[in-house]
C-alpha cells in the first residue's frame, strides 16, 4: 500500500466549539472547508497530515484515542494553551522515555499530547 495523505477524522459533540477551539485556539491553519449545516467540515493542517472535523458525535472520543503533536517548544505552548484556558491534565515533564511531553483536553475531553525532542534525545541521532 503506498499512502499518499492521512488524517484523522474527529466527530466532535459540538463542531462550532471544536472548530473555535482548533482554529482559534490551537491555531491550526485551515486547508479546506466543505458542506453546510450539519454537514458541514473542516480539514485542518498538522505538520505531516490532517485533522478532519465533522459530522457529531453523541459521546467523546474516549481514552482510546489520544493526538500526539510533535512541536519545537512544548513550554511555550502549553503556556500560551493554558492561558487561554485549555484544560491541563499534565504540565510539561520529561517522561522516562526522554521526551518532554505536556498533555491537554480539547473541549470533547480528547487527550492532547504535546512533544518536544531534546537536542541530546536518540530520535535526533543519525541511525543508519
Amino acid at each position: 500500500m503506498e499512502v499518499l495523505s492521512s488524517r484523522v477524522l474527529l466527530r466532535p459533540a459540538d463542531f462550532e466549539r471544536s472548530r473555535r477551539f482548533y482554529v482559534d485556539v490551537v491555531g491550526l491553519r485551515v486547508y479546506r472547508e466543505f458542506g453546510s449545516g450539519d454537514h458541514r467540515g473542516v480539514v485542518l493542517f498538522t505538520g505531516g497530515g490532517f485533522l478532519e472535523l465533522s459530522g457529531r458525535a453523541p459521546e467523546p472520543a474516549g481514552e482510546k484515542l489520544s493526538l500526539w503533536w510533535q512541536v519545537p517548544d512544548v513550554d511555550a505552548e502549553h503556556e500560551r494553551l493554558a492561558a487561554a484556558g485549555v484544560e491541563v491534565v499534565e504540565r510539561p515533564v520529561v517522561k522516562p522515555w526522554g521526551l518532554r511531553e505536556a498533555r491537554l483536553l480539547d473541549p470533547d475531553g480528547l487527550l492532547l499530547v504535546l512533544v518536544q525532542v531534546p537536542e541530546d534525545h536518540p530520535l535526533r541521532r543519525d541511525v543508519r
